[in-house]
């Protein structure tokens, strides 16, 4: 498999240079990359080694040059600073993909979540590859496309594209609001919701410990040198490990709230202009909010469920109850509002919030009150039902200037 994943990244890099010399108006993006790749097979007579590779493998590698195209320009247009493609180092390229066929998956052999993967032409021959499947697969008619992967490990993945019917979502018209719930994201702890639960960060201090002992170590090496790639697979198994750690533990969140509720609504932040400003830089980065995201979209899709994005400010300033803005420092962890005395968590007043606006945006009927309680009424927007109440003065709920006097008053 090194072979020919070998074999496939010169392919690419070859067809690289060759889409570099058709020019811009000869055609579209997807014309230049066929014109590329209907030369494949003339290239096997010069380059005998591809008549060892399966055809489809080729092609999806050269196919690649206007898939990482299409990246990039999605990257310009939101705003990166992006450049053009480059040849591939051996280090940075690292799958290649059978499609459609060229392939067999046999779950039969061996016991229970074992199996062999069959390919054709691998390195000229139909080969069996033992491997462990880390679950079943769903129910689908054929298995489109399987693209295999090797870790800075070393270690070999594969992953396998099947087509499934979507879950059909429930109506926003037979939504309850007590299936609804939302998610307040944070530094110190990972999620608190709108029902009250608090699920805290993983703890990966050890990990973090021993990658910088293993990093120190990879700087002291020649670089290059055999003891230099061994230091290496060592640093890139603890990444490994603590990626995994965080991936698995956001999937498990994502597939809890995805199945205990018809609608989970979310802050959508703007996680790039956060790590840009001041302060609890690694820990933002670290927590992955925006990856967390991403998998609960991908939960929601596959289990039915609304994953709908809140404009996130305003959402820790903001009353639960009645909707006065109160500034407060990032160490001052409980809010209490100064206009109707509604005292709660931060996180969970913030997460109160999320779902409110929520439901609003979904379009989700529900029931609002803001319980407030202010001094004498100087104005209103008139009639018996008033909604706009304006106070000359608000006093915090819980002084004593609501049942008595102060001291200074006093004398």
């Amino acid at each position: 498999m090194d072979w020919q994943r070998n074999t496939v990244r010169q392919t690419y890099n070859h067809a690289l240079r060759e889409f570099n010399q058709i020019p811009e108006d000869a055609g579209t993006l997807r014309q230049r990359v066929w014109m590329v790749r209907d030369k494949l097979p003339a290239l096997k007579d010069w380059w005998p080694d591809l008549k060892q590779v399966y055809s489809t493998v080729l092609q999806k590698a050269v196919e690649r040059i206007r898939d990482n195209i299409q990246n990039l320009g999605k990257l310009k247009a939101k705003g990166y600073d992006v450049g053009s493609l480059n040849w591939k180092k051996p280090r940075e390229y690292r799958s290649f993909t059978y499609r459609q066929s060229g392939f067999e998956l046999d779950k039969k052999s061996g016991p229970n979540g074992r199996g062999f993967l069959i390919l054709k032409k691998l390195k000229g021959e139909t080969r069996e590859i033992p491997i462990r499947l880390h679950r079943n697969l769903p129910d689908h008619e054929q298995i489109k496309e399987i693209t295999l992967k090797k870790e800075p490990t070393g270690a070999w993945y594969v992953s396998f594209c099947i087509e499934v019917d979507d879950s059909e979502k429930p109506a926003v018209e037979d939504i309850d609001p007590e299936d609804t719930v939302g998610l307040d994201l944070g530094v110190l702890n990972f999620i608190h919701d709108s029902e009250g639960l608090s699920v805290g960060r993983l703890n990966l201090s050890e990990d973090r410990e021993r990658l910088e002992r293993e990093q120190r170590s990879l700087s002291r090496k020649d670089y290059e040198s055999n003891n230099w790639q061994k230091q290496r697979r060592r640093v890139a198994e603890v990444h490994a490990r603590m990626s995994n750690k965080k991936r698995d533990y956001k999937h498990k969140l994502a597939h809890f709230y995805t199945t205990q509720y018809d609608a989970v609504f979310v802050e959508d932040l703007n996680v790039r202009g956060m790590l840009e400003g001041q302060g609890n830089a690694r820990n933002k980065a670290e927590v992955g909010w925006r990856d967390f995201i991403t998998i609960l979209k991908h939960h929601g899709k596959k289990n039915a469920c609304h994953v709908v994005g809140v404009n996130p400010c305003g959402t820790t300033k903001e009353c639960a109850s009645c909707g006065v803005s109160t500034r407060k420092p990032l160490w001052v962890r409980e809010h209490s509002c100064p206009s109707c005395g509604f005292e709660l968590d931060r996180d969970w007043n913030a997460s109160l919030n999320v779902l409110s606006r929520g439901l609003s945006k979904l379009g989700v009927v529900h029931s609002e009150s803001t319980p407030v309680e202010t001094a004498t009424a100087v104005s209103t927007d008139g009639g018996d039902t008033s909604i706009v109440v304006n106070a000359s003065r608000v006093v915090e709920t819980g002084s004593p200037a609501l049942k008595e006097a102060t001291r200074s008053v006093a004398e």
